[in-house]
């Protein structure tokens, strides 16, 4: 079932008609006014009664809370109290979400597995409260929360078999976090890492943990990393053999940090050579940092030729997306190609409850 709710109009009366009918429910989205919200502080309304509707909806096992803004920590307690066959929780940009509830959540609900946070305004110290080494949890989102370098040494030194994280946007994410987790975490499971603008990781660190862990991840985001070059990458290639979703570049607002060229044409023949598995790949340097020549046509070839299964090239606007895209087109396969402009390459399509999770 899913819900959009408007700023000011109360839900209160359609939902007593609708309580007595969704006992069985399994899947609920609620999605907020998020998107529209104005800088400006306004009045804000608790819209829905989400403390009546977990009462009515204890079958729940997928919940997802999509920009809501009068959604605390007090509602995903609601939910944990009510719904213990709960596999999947998403509070992505409910910034009134503190992570105050965490502790019992997890205490309550031990079949969750994925817990989506993205954008919350989490405090280090109720995020290391939890008991994560007694949970179940497997997927974790936790991009732009400003989480510490010590909270996420923490975190992921204690989940008992992480599969999937997001950790994009946070300063906090360096090499001490990489170092310890490898240390001390268990990756045996790790198929899928988003570090995008994590721009305080060192081209060593990265390289030292997708030379060890890179065989198995099926998805990997280092976008807006300026460390990230094209040397990086085809030094990493070899060890990203079963890679399916890749997503590199820094887009034009921050291409001033690169330092040099980046080289597409030697780029693409080491992606072929050993990216044969490749569905997604965003390859976002904007036109003024891509070096190619009159022979790129050859190296595009050979992507398009080996990388059988590959459904969305995304590139910056400009002359070499025209170049590509052209190749593409060429061969019939006019839908591969697309511009950064309208699309984005992420590994959500890896979490285990991918298809419940789409509401739009």
């Amino acid at each position: 079932m899913s819900i959009c709710l408007s700023a000011v109009i109360f839900m209160e009366g359609f939902m007593r008609k609708i309580y007595n009918f969704i006992n069985g429910l399994e899947v609920l989205h609620l999605v907020g006014t998020y998107e529209k919200a104005d800088e400006e502080e306004e009045e804000i309304y608790e819209v829905i009664n989400i403390h009546k509707l977990k009462s009515a909806t204890p079958n729940l096992k997928v919940v997802n809370l999509y920009g809501i803004n009068f959604v605390d920590d007090s509602h995903i307690e609601a939910f944990s109290s009510n719904c213990i066959q709960l596999e999947c929780l998403a509070v992505n940009f409910c910034s009134k979400v503190i992570g105050t509830s965490l502790k019992i959540l997890l205490s309550r609900c031990k079949k969750l597995k994925c817990l989506l946070m993205q954008q919350c305004s989490l405090l280090n110290e109720h995020v290391m409260a939890a008991e994560w080494e007694k949970s179940s949890i497997s997927e974790l989102d936790v991009t732009a929360t400003d989480l510490s370098t010590d909270c996420l040494s923490d975190l992921l030194t204690k989940i008992p078999a992480i599969r999937w994280l997001s950790a994009g946007q946070l300063d906090g994410f360096t090499d001490a976090v990489l170092k310890a987790w490898t240390e001390r975490g268990n990756l045996k499971s790790l198929i899928a890492l988003d570090l995008d603008l994590c721009d305080n990781l060192t081209e060593e660190g990265l390289y030292k943990f997708l030379a060890r862990y890179g065989q198995n991840l099926r998805g990997l985001v280092l976008s807006g990393i300026p460390q990230c070059t094209d040397s990086l990458c085809s030094n990493v290639m070899p060890a990203l053999k079963n890679i399916r979703i890749l997503r590199m570049g820094l887009t034009e607002g921050l291409s001033y940090r690169l330092m040099g060229k980046i080289h597409v044409d030697g780029l693409l023949d080491n992606i072929a050579r050993y990216g044969q598995n490749l569905e997604r790949l965003e390859l976002s340097w904007d036109p003024e940092s891509l070096r190619f020549s009159d022979k790129s046509q050859k190296a595009i070839d050979t992507m398009r030729v080996r990388c059988l299964r590959l459904k969305c090239l995304v590139l910056a606007d400009g002359k070499y997306y025209e170049v590509v895209k052209a190749n593409f087109e060429r061969a019939d396969r006019t839908t591969v190609v697309r511009t950064a402009t309208n699309c984005s390459v992420s590994i959500v399509y890896l979490l285990t409850h991918y298809r419940d999770l789409i509401f739009n």
